[in-house]
């Protein structure tokens, strides 16, 4: 195999969103077009419930889809087209907010570690005004590739030695992998040559390809494009976790308004006042019968 590069290494922003919550941007405004269909990725990780317990309230979303996947703790998803789920650690919540949702994202735990990832997806033009959809993937419903070395991937998005991942999406076609890879070991994955990658490291250290600079903990690697290459090679000198992220372009233009995401600044404005009108809908009382059968 012929591998990606590493074309450029990025370091997350520290921020908070939502009521207070501590995360790390690591995908922001000024990456998009660079890793079109991907808009944003913040990665959150605390064991101090300070930095967590006020969650995210009642927000509207249009034009893209949150991909949430959780490595430790809870969270409860709840919105304005009756949707409500739990996602807990392992598991993943697929929301496509297309035409617009409210939505609330608040913790199911008052202490403990709270650890994880959103990931943005954006939408073409002709999907922007869909229906939204959601849904809960539990871990149990993720399949899991091993290799004889003990490399271990989960598949969430896309397909790995001819297993398919929990998701498949049209048009994006996203490959979203979480890959654990113990020490002395070399994976390598094939990757469609006309989507944009990159790979994000959460424990350890990995180093893409032959070439690159390793990249460590807490840091982004943005994969070159080289029509050549077929896929990518990740080695790791010590026990490491890494996501592997890659999808189609959509060449569309990106017109981002805070929680709109559009193709142009009249459709912004229309998102806006469609959200200041209530025309997004509201979050109804919960229902208690599923709230029982969820838990």
């Amino acid at each position: 195999m012929t591998s990606r590069e590493i074309e450029r290494h990025v370091t997350g922003q520290a921020t908070s969103d939502g009521a207070g919550v501590r995360l790390t941007r690591v995908l922001t405004h000024d990456l998009q077009r660079r890793l079109d269909p991907f808009l944003l990725l913040d990665a959150f990780r605390s064991d101090d419930p300070k930095e967590y317990i006020a969650g995210f309230p009642a927000h509207p979303h249009r034009g893209f889809e949150t991909v949430t996947y959780m490595l430790a703790g809870r969270i409860r998803h709840r919105d304005s087209a009756g949707h409500e789920g739990i996602v807990s650690a392992g598991g993943v919540q697929w929301m496509t907010a297309a035409r617009g949702v409210v939505h609330s994202e608040m913790p199911e735990q008052a202490n403990g570690l709270m650890q994880g990832f959103q990931l943005w997806l954006n939408l073409p033009a002709r999907d922007k005004m869909s229906a939204p959809t959601y849904r809960d993937i539990p871990a149990a419903e993720i399949p899991i590739v091993t290799d004889a070395d003990g490399v271990s991937v989960k598949v969430i998005a896309g397909e790995v030695r001819g297993v398919a991942g929990a998701v498949s999406k049209p048009v994006t076609e996203p490959v979203i992998l979480d890959v654990e890879l113990p020490a002395d070991r070399r994976w390598d994955v094939s990757l469609p040559a006309g989507h944009n990658a990159f790979v994000y490291v959460y424990e350890g250290v990995v180093r893409v390809g032959d070439r690159a600079i390793p990249v460590a903990a807490g840091r982004m690697g943005i994969l070159t494009t080289d029509p050549v290459a077929d896929g990518v090679v990740l080695r790791a000198a010590g026990p490491s976790r890494v996501l592997l992220v890659a999808g189609a372009p959509l060449w569309e233009p990106i017109v981002q308004y805070g929680p709109f995401v559009m193709n142009n600044g009249a459709e912004i404005r229309q998102a806006i006042d469609d959200a200041t009108a209530g025309r997004l809908g509201a979050i109804p009382p919960r229902n208690l019968g599923a709230i029982e059968e969820i838990q």
